[in-house]
């Protein structure tokens, strides 16, 4: 048993998920023999949500539930056009409260915050996005599967507290999601054992590299401290922000897993006996890491979120919209100073990276200077991410101490500079 006391302790997130594996794939297996009808399909993924917060979160679960609630009865109850602004306005009001109600117990009465409270939290942000979805689904005049019958309620709720995203993603609207459920008995996908074994491997990995890397960086700390190299420095926060971005793409390959086991996410076969389950991500770690430019870094980064992101705020806002949108991720993610930091930096080094592509472009013509700017920029998008990143995730004014410290702050800084300079 002690070996999965420590997972629990240290890999909370990934536990949960792995052990909801078995589950989602009764789920495939039941649902593709003929099994279970349709009411109970809906039944069996929001049951199975409603029983994995009880088990992970407590009595926080309840934070869940009162959203759920809320927003089936807005969705039931206003015209389609009225739906959004309550939906967004009481979500984030909630979920505002409790991250304001954490950072006092932190920071002002220093007590440690329960971990359920924390977990609880996560998937209420994620509970944000889909809801939000639905809305914005209805507000936009899109074909959102609702009916005025009360069978209605069930679908909703199945969908915001269907265990396969309940504690993680990636998004996938509504429609997506009915369509799935209804149509796995009539045309169910391939068997996702082989894709699930694939990216499972994929995650012991990641987490194997994750904890190589860590232990390389601990043993080099005391060196750190004493040495004044610079280079030496700026290597150990890259190597740190690695680190930390790992433990994402980890935490998104595991919900893949979660998802492709019970069906999500098939796009169909690539050749006869290939199929394709890429339908669901939130981004791979070799095409987003190889990025040459932040903004594209950006946009593959939490890809699913990304999207969501540029359709709720970006494309909504006339008046600067790229630093609406930075600014919401700031309010949605708890406004912690680092974040709003880090943020902000990645903002600025996003608008930087339009300027200096569109300035350097023209004045790039051999195939030898367009690759030193390829390599140059990826440099740039590595360090700016890297002390995003450590901002973002430290969240205190310790990240940016380190940042300081170490001269990486100088990277984004730059980017910003050249905002004005051109």
């Amino acid at each position: 048993m002690e070996p999965i006391q420590w997972l629990c302790e240290q890999h909370p997130f990934l536990t949960y998920q792995c052990f909801s594996i078995p589950f989602a794939f009764l789920f495939y297996v039941l649902a593709k023999q003929g099994c279970l009808s349709l009411t109970y399909r809906y039944l069996f993924l929001a049951s199975g949500g409603c029983i994995l917060a009880i088990i992970t979160m407590g009595v926080y679960s309840l934070l869940l539930l009162i959203s759920t609630v809320i927003f089936v009865l807005l969705v039931c109850s206003l015209s389609p056009e009225r739906v959004h602004p309550w939906v967004f306005g009481l979500q984030m009001g909630w979920q505002t409260f409790w991250h304001l109600l954490i950072q006092y117990r932190e920071y002002y009465l220093n007590e440690p915050t329960d971990s359920r409270l924390l977990l609880s939290m996560s998937s209420l942000m994620l509970l944000t996005q889909r809801v939000t979805s639905v809305s914005m689904d209805l507000q936009d005049g899109g074909r959102v599967t609702l009916m005025t019958q009360c069978r209605a309620f069930l679908p909703l709720i199945s969908y915001a507290l269907n265990f396969t995203a309940l504690l993680g993603g990636p998004l996938s609207s509504f429609d997506q999601f009915v369509y799935f459920v209804e149509q796995i008995t009539i045309s169910p996908p391939p068997q996702p054992l082989s894709v699930i074994s694939y990216k499972g491997f994929q995650v012991l990995s990641l987490e194997w590299a994750r904890n190589h890397l860590t232990r390389l960086l601990r043993d080099n700390a005391f060196s750190l401290a004493v040495s004044n190299n610079v280079l030496t420095d700026v290597l150990w926060i890259w190597g740190l922000a690695v680190v930390l971005r790992i433990r994402y793409y980890s935490h998104w390959k595991i919900s893949e897993c979660l998802n492709n086991a019970a069906g999500l996410g098939f796009r169909g076969m690539v050749r006869e006996d290939s199929p394709n389950w890429s339908g669901l991500s939130d981004g791979d770690l070799w095409t987003t890491e190889m990025s040459c430019q932040v903004s594209e870094f950006a946009r593959r980064w939490n890809g699913t979120t990304a999207t969501w992101l540029r359709r709720l705020v970006f494309q909504r806002c006339k008046t600067a919209p790229l630093v609406m949108t930075f600014g919401f991720s700031i309010w949605w993610h708890g406004i912690h100073l680092g974040q709003f930091v880090g943020f902000l930096l990645w903002a600025a080094a996003v608008r930087a990276d339009y300027q200096i592509h569109k300035y350097l472009k023209p004045k790039l013509t051999s195939t030898r200077r367009r690759l030193v700017r390829t390599c140059l920029c990826w440099l740039n998008t590595q360090m700016v991410m890297a002390c995003v990143v450590i901002a973002i995730e430290l969240r205190s004014t310790s990240s940016l101490k380190i940042l300081g410290l170490t001269y990486t702050g100088v990277f984004p800084l730059l980017n910003v500079l050249f905002i004005f300079i051109v």
